[in-house]
């Protein structure tokens, strides 16, 4: 009878191995942030040894993309499982606040995000989460209440939030300014919407965005026409 061979480290490691250092790493991270989670800590911590974690994840920076990645599974589900609300700025409202309390309530994690890890896969949660800000501002510019493109108010939403964030984490907890949140996003609103003062052309660049938005469902022109209306469009909406 041939010998039995014997089990190897990684048929002992079980199933939810990866799940485990995962979970190590997290809490390693929001206790001391990244740096806390070095590979030696995240594999005693998780029971295993530090060869798996790199087969396992490449290297330090492949686990902290997949811990972020974990992270934001479940908040993104919550956020697309939420009733809308009807007016598609208050929607926005509320989507800006809910992504300010993730980070101040996971300030590691939330470093993480904003750092130049890239997400294990380009279909990750984390492009869900954009796709679900990018549908938010493309219900504002359908209700013709968008008066810059939808990349110019992507592009501003993403940049105040996020700076207004870290900006706070900067200070000490006991101290932060809780109205700058509130101030930046109803600046950027403003600076994005027909709720703000009128200004020239603003009737124009809100018409452009609207029919913009709605181009997809234009079954007239033809794919080297939408293409160019698109184009002129988009001139329209973002000139000064």
């Amino acid at each position: 009878m041939p010998d039995r061979q014997k089990p190897t480290a990684e048929d002992a490691e079980g199933p939810d191995t990866r799940a485990r250092i995962i979970a190590a790493a997290a809490e390693l991270i929001a206790s001391g942030g990244s740096d806390a989670a070095t590979t030696r800590a995240v594999a005693t911590a998780a029971g295993v040894q530090a060869p798996t974690i790199y087969r396992l994840f490449g290297d330090k920076r492949g686990l902290m993309s997949a811990v972020v990645e974990h992270a934001m599974t479940s908040y993104v589900a919550k956020k697309a499982a939420r009733k809308a609300h009807p007016d598609p700025i208050q929607e926005l409202r509320i989507g800006w606040d809910s992504h300010v309390a993730f980070g101040l309530g996971n300030p590691g994690l939330f470093a993480l995000m904003c750092s130049d890890l890239e997400p294990p896969t380009e279909s990750s949660v984390i492009g869900t989460g954009n796709d679900l800000l990018r549908r938010r501002i493309r219900n504002i510019a359908l209700a013709g209440r968008l008066k810059v493109s939808e990349e110019r108010a992507l592009g501003l939403v993403a940049a105040m939030a996020n700076g207004a964030v870290l900006t706070l984490l900067r200070q000490p907890e006991g101290q932060r300014d809780r109205g700058l949140s509130d101030a930046a996003r109803e600046a950027v609103i403003a600076a994005i919407t027909s709720d703000a003062a009128p200004q020239a052309n603003t009737e124009v660049r809100s018409a452009a965005t609207t029919l913009r938005a709605s181009l997809d469902r234009l079954t007239v022109l033809s794919q080297g026409e939408s293409a160019l209306l698109n184009e002129w469009l988009a001139r329209i909406t973002d000139a000064d």
